[in-house]
Parts: C-alpha cells; structure tokens; sequence
C-alpha cells in the first residue's frame, strides 16, 4: 500500500475502457465495492472523508457536505445527476443511519487497507498499468475533469490546491503529455 509519503505516486485511471472494465468487474463481484468506486470517481473526495460517510449524509439532498480529515475544511460538493441514481440505487435498502461502506463484519465502514485492496486488486485483475491505490479514485476525478473542461483553475479550486501546476502534477499532466501536445503545435 501506499504510505502517506507515497500517495501521490499512485496515478489515475485514464482510459475510460479500463474505467468500465474496472466497475464490471466489481459489480459482479460486490455492489458494495462498485459503489465505491464508483462514488470515488465521481466525487473528487479523498477515502479518508467517503469511508465514514452514512447514508443520511447522501440521502434528500443536492449537496454533500463534508469537512476533509486533512485539511479540516468544510468542503460542499454538487451530487450529480448520475451519482444520485447510483446512490438511490444502493441506498434503497439501506436505513439512514447505516454507513455507505459497512463492514461485513459490523456496523462500522470498511478500513482504508480494505478500500485500498479492493482498488488494488480490481486494477490488477482488469491490467490496469501504473501504482493504483485508493488515491487512484481522486486523482482519476481530477484527470478526467480536466480532460474535459480544461479548467485547470476550477479543479484547483475544487482540491483545494495551492496552484495550478500543483493542481497538473497531482492528476499526471506530465512531460509526456506536454510533449505530445507541443509537438504538433506550430504557428
């Protein structure tokens, strides 16, 4: 697993093959493990603030609001249309109190090296290249939100960034992509 000091070597999910690969596979194998996948890719938070979540926190309303383990801010983020029919589904049988990522084992939400193996294997089973782990799930936000809106500075915002070339580094807008895109470039 990643160490504090290594989470940002882990990298995001590029390819939106793999992305669909990835939630395949985890539906067949736990709806509970998709969910969290797919509430990770669609919501920008880190697993330290989705692992303690209940369905209360999601359920009846437009917006979640969260304050950030790391940063202690109190961050309000838009559920989208398509995260809200994932949510009703999964949440329909679930009480209001119950957490969203429960334990088999009991009441409480799984542990982040649960979260992170589930991650882990999920992008090991579907050849997903590169260091995956459950930072993968934000920095996958990240990357595919820039892709398509190129709004370096709404992202920053939205991480909560200092800048916007800490905002490129952490979702690996690389020399490679650089290159790529200089390359062809001509005036």
């Amino acid at each position: 697993m990643a160490t504090r000091s290594g989470a940002n070597a882990v990298e995001p999910i590029r390819d939106l093959e793999k992305i669909q690969e990835i939630k395949n596979y985890l539906l067949a194998r736990s709806y509970r493990d998709y969910f969290l996948f797919v509430f990770g890719i669609n919501s920008g938070l880190r697993i330290s603030d989705i692992l303690p979540l209940k369905v209360l926190d999601v359920r009846y309303t437009k917006h979640l609001k969260v304050r950030e383990k790391k940063t202690k801010n109190v961050r309000k983020i838009i559920i989208t249309n398509a995260l809200r029919k994932e949510i009703e589904k999964y949440t329909k049988n679930l009480a209001d109190s119950d957490y969203l990522f429960r334990s088999r084992k009991g009441g409480k939400p799984i542990h982040r090296v649960q979260a992170w193996q589930i991650i882990h294997e999920a992008a090991k089973t579907c050849n997903v290249e590169g260091a995956i782990g459950t930072h993968t799930l934000r920095k996958t936000f990240g990357y595919h939100f820039y892709q398509r809106f190129k709004d370096v500075a709404m992202l920053q915002y939205i991480f909560g960034h200092s800048s916007p070339s800490v905002t490129l580094r952490y979702i690996g807008i690389n020399d490679d992509m650089v290159d790529e895109a200089l390359e062809s470039f001509s005036l």
